[in-house]
Formats: structure tokens, C-alpha cells, sequence
């Protein structure tokens, strides 16, 4: 293969990845799996994982509950919608998967973050709380914190 067809397919599969990106943001409360992913973006799971990875910097597993988390989020600080409702609504099918990626990447259990969220963003767009309360994965926290030298 040379440099040009290389590089040629590198922007056909970064144009398949976008698409991939795309599709989790619109359809993460369905059920989606790395290979439904990977079939409609012509891949096979284990290619689409590693250059998903690359370009993004996690996997599309990853990338995907991190999607449902920030939308499980914002039910939650509506407040009319019990856990395990937001859970299903969100596309996961279980409750305890769900709570556990929920606690890793906001800091607290669901029912604790429906209990205290209303009253931290009182007042405050639903726009701008969504931004402000979008959840941080442990390397962008890492990569954020300052070194003191």
C-alpha cells in the first residue's frame, strides 16, 4: 500500500468513525454493542475499538455510557423520574452497571445526585447546568488538576 492510498483510507475510516460518534449521540438509549457499531461502519469490532480509541482517546463502549451518564444526569435533575426509570430510559438494562458507571464518573450514587442536584441548580439554565455538571472521566480529571512545582 503506499503513503497515498494509506492516507486516503485513514480519512475514509476517521469520516466512518465520525459517523460512528454521530450515530452514539443520537441513538445512545437504544441498544447498541460494538459490533452493530462496527457492521454499519463496514469495520470489524476489533478495528473499529482500537481506531475508535485512537481518535477519541476511549473506547466506544466508553464513549457511549458516558453519553447515557450525562443524559441520565439531566432526568435526574428534573426530579419526577425515579433511578431505575432513568436507568431504562437512558438505554441501559441494568440497574447495577448503571450505578456503578454512574458513581465512577459523576462521584456519587444516582439516588444522591437526584436527591442534591434539584437544589444545586436552582435557577440556573438547563443549558448551562448540563454544561457545568457534565461528568469528568478520571484522565480528563488527572489531566485538569494543577502541578505544583
Amino acid at each position: 500500500m503506499t503513503n497515498k492510498s494509506a492516507a486516503a483510507q485513514h480519512l475514509r475510516d476517521l469520516a466512518w468513525l465520525r459517523r460512528v460518534r454521530d450515530r452514539i449521540d443520537r441513538e445512545y438509549a437504544l441498544p447498541l454493542d460494538v459490533e452493530a457499531l462496527a457492521r454499519g461502519a463496514h469495520m470489524s469490532a476489533g478495528h473499529l475499538s482500537r481506531e475508535f480509541r485512537l481518535a477519541y482517546g476511549e473506547s466506544p463502549y466508553s464513549y457511549l455510557m458516558t453519553r447515557r451518564i450525562e443524559r441520565a444526569m439531566a432526568l435526574l435533575r428534573r426530579g419526577d423520574l425515579s433511578v431505575t426509570e432513568v436507568c431504562f430510559a437512558v438505554g441501559c438494562s441494568s440497574l447495577g452497571t448503571f450505578s456503578s458507571r454512574f458513581t465512577e464518573l459523576v462521584g456519587m450514587p444516582p439516588s444522591t445526585y437526584r436527591r442534591d442536584a434539584a437544589l444545586e441548580t436552582v435557577g440556573i439554565p438547563s443549558c448551562v447546568a448540563k454544561q457545568v455538571t457534565r461528568p469528568v472521566r478520571n484522565r480528563e480529571a488527572l489531566a485538569a488538576t494543577p502541578h505544583l512545582a
